[in-house]
Formats: C-alpha cells, structure tokens, sequence
C-alpha cells in the first residue's frame, strides 16, 4: 500500500503528490471523475492563464486574507512559469502581464503533467469516490467496489464549492466538521452580479463594455465586462466581485479618462433643446451600449450639465446580488487558519494536509487563482513528505 494518499486530482492534488513523489515516497493519487483535473481543463478552453509576469509585492495583494501569501511567495509566477516550461510547455506574455501557453490550450500542459507523475511511480486512480471515514481509515466507492485505506500521510485537495459539476462539490464539508475541523461558509467568488434588465435592454444583450470603469469605495476595475440576459459579468466585474459581494455599493464611471468638471464643460456646449441621450452622444461620444446602460440605471436624467456629468461618472449599478456559487469561477470560505497547523496540515486530524480551494483564501481572476492553488499543493506536499521521514 503506497504511504501517501492524495485525494483530488487537480492542480492542487497534483502538486502534492508531485513533491511527495519527489522526496522517494510511495503516492496513490485517488480522483472521484473518469479524468484528471477537469476544472484546469475547463480553465483551458479561454486560454489557460498560468499566473501574471508583475513583481512578486504586486502579486501578492490580490491574494486574501493576509495569511495565505507567505505561502504563495515562495512558488510565485517566475516558478509558475519555470514550472510550465519543464514540462515542454512554450508560454507567452500577453500586454496585461497575464501568461498563458503559446498553444492556448490545457490538455497538453495536463498530458505532460501526468506522464511525469506516472513515471515518477504515482499511482493514479479515476473514479475513486472519497465517501468519508471509517474510524482512522479513508473509505472509497471505486469500480472494483469499496477500498478503506490507511496511509501514512493525505493531502486532501478536493476544491472547494465552485462549479460542482466538474467535482468541486464541498461535500467533504461535514466530514471533516465532524472530525473537529473548522469550516468558513462557502460563497461565490469570481463571479458575476444579477440583473433585472428591462425590455429596453434585450438588444444589448450580448455586448461588451469598454472603456468603462467599475468603481467601489475600495477599488476601481477597468477591466472589460459583458452584458449577459443574467446581469453582467467577465473580468472587469469579477475584480470587484468580492467587495460587492460583502456589500459594498456600485457605480459605473462610464467616461473614466475625463474629470466630471471638464465633462460639464462639454455637455454645456450642446443646446439644452436637445434630448439627456442626443447630449451625451454628441458631447462625450458615448457608444450605443454605455447609452443604454445610462438610460436603464441612470432615469431620470438631469439636464442640469454639472449633475449630467456626476451621473455619467458614478452611474448606480442596480444589481440585485452576485450569481449562485455553483455558477462562480471560484469559491470564498472553507478550511480556516485556525484548523491548521505548520505545512497546511490539519490541527484535528494529524498526518492530514488541505490544499487549494478548499482552503479559505480567495484571490481575482487573471493567474492568481491557478498559482494559489499550485502553490498551497506544494506546500501541503513538502510538509507532508517531511512527515514520513521524522
């Protein structure tokens, strides 16, 4: 029987039993779906983003709570992307800093992956469904029927409660409640913000939004968003998701490189016979989506060109709350500092490790969230494979 038991087999879990590999110690890697690492996959189909090229300080902010980011520091992006490129992988650097494959694409990042784990001696087992514990055991529904094993050491790297259908699916929650281990909430992070469009709205749906600016008390996105029948969501929104999410209020600065002042100016210079709408298209050339985003948040419109300008730069964002946790990129929530001990290991359950989502950190979209989880995977596998030679 292999000394060390990892379950789940995403970039988390194979991190993990990569590094117990590594140091000499015998690894069976036990995965619930038919294939590895489906989440990374489906990372995969909208490029795959490693982690982004920005000094490691820089780097480091978007991760939260505090807590977590010593432990990312030490495996950042220059070893997100060192890592990558030891497995044959060619990577670019797009303008945003973000890195990606120069294929585009997961599948081969995950093939070489695999192959390596295989030929280090990891035993890779799919389909193998963790149903909880029996006494000190780990106890299995698998093709071949019901497997209890009794490792040395596990690292438990199960995700956390996003996007369940591809096998973050948090139901290894009250198992480990029950064992002592304490468990934040789970709520969706990365994620989109609901809207109740009106009729007017359907032919915009769809579009994107450019050149716009989501702005918080805290924080200020000019990242690209769209306009889907559900609300809006995409990078922009997803970067100020978590402030919203904890209440904070929502404006669109829909001319973000202009002052409202300078804006009042030009709106003054267009005949106040003219319609709020024929005013701003003429002075501030605003596109056909940002005025008809003006038209559904922003009624009734001023014609005073000094208030006009203050709409037009803090636009209420009538939302009404972010989409479900089973729709989010990611997950807030989950195993808390305090249930652990040095190495992610679990203070309840000795010899037990957690890495990735399962974790209570959260961090944008844009390379953070993959390197977070490649990250704590090594460390929970370090410390791990140290375990075994005490």
């Amino acid at each position: 029987m292999a000394r060390a038991l990892v379950i789940g087999g995403g970039p988390a879990g194979l991190m993990a039993a990569e590094e117990l590999a590594r140091a000499g110690h015998s690894v069976l890697l036990a995965e619930a779906k038919p294939t590895l690492a489906r989440k990374f996959l489906m990372a995969g189909k909208s490029g795959l983003n490693l982690t982004k090229d920005e000094p490691l300080d820089r780097f480091l902010t978007a991760y939260s709570p505090d807590w977590v980011r010593p432990l990312i520091a030490d495996f950042g992006p220059a070893a997100v992307t060192a890592f990558a490129r030891g497995l044959g992988i060619a990577l670019f650097t797009g303008t945003t800093g973000r890195v990606f494959p120069t294929g585009m694409k997961a599948s081969p990042m995950l093939r070489a992956w695999i192959a390596r784990l295989t030929g280090m001696g990891v035993e890779l087992r799919t389909r193998w469904h963790w149903q909880g514990f029996d006494g000190d055991a780990f106890v299995f529904d698998t093709p071949e029927g019901r497997a209890t094993l009794r490792p040395e050491v596990t690292v438990l790297a199960l995700g956390g409660a996003s996007w369940p259908r591809l096998g973050s699916d948090a139901a290894w929650v009250p198992w480990l409640a029950a064992r002592g281990v304490e468990i934040a909430p789970f709520r969706p992070a990365n994620m989109g913000l609901m809207v109740a469009w009106s009729v007017h709205m359907v032919p915009f749906l769809g579009q994107p939004v450019k050149g716009a600016a989501l702005v918080t008390p805290g924080a200020r996105s000019r990242g690209e968003f769209v306009l889907s029948a559900r609300g809006i969501e995409g990078g922009g929104v997803y970067a100020i998701a978590a402030a919203v999410r904890e209440g904070a209020p929502l404006t669109l600065d829909l001319v973000p490189d202009g002052d409202a002042e300078a804006l009042a100016r030009r709106i003054a210079h267009v005949s106040p016979k003219e319609s709020a709408s024929n005013r701003l298209r003429k002075a501030l050339r605003l596109d056909p989506v940002k005025l008809a985003l003006l038209n559904e948040w922003g009624r009734p419109l001023p014609s005073d060109p000094i208030a006009l300008a203050q709409r037009v730069k803090a636009l209420p964002v009538r939302h009404i709350g972010p989409r479900p946790l089973a729709e989010a990129i990611s997950s807030a929530g989950g195993i808390t500092r305090a249930a652990l001990g040095e190495g992610l290991e679990l203070a309840a359950l000795p010899g037990v490790f957690a890495a990735g989502e399962m974790l209570d950190w959260e961090a944008p979209t844009g390379g953070y969230l993959l390197t977070g989880c490649l990250a704590t995977g090594r460390v929970a596998g370090r410390a791990a494979a140290q375990r075994l030679r005490r």
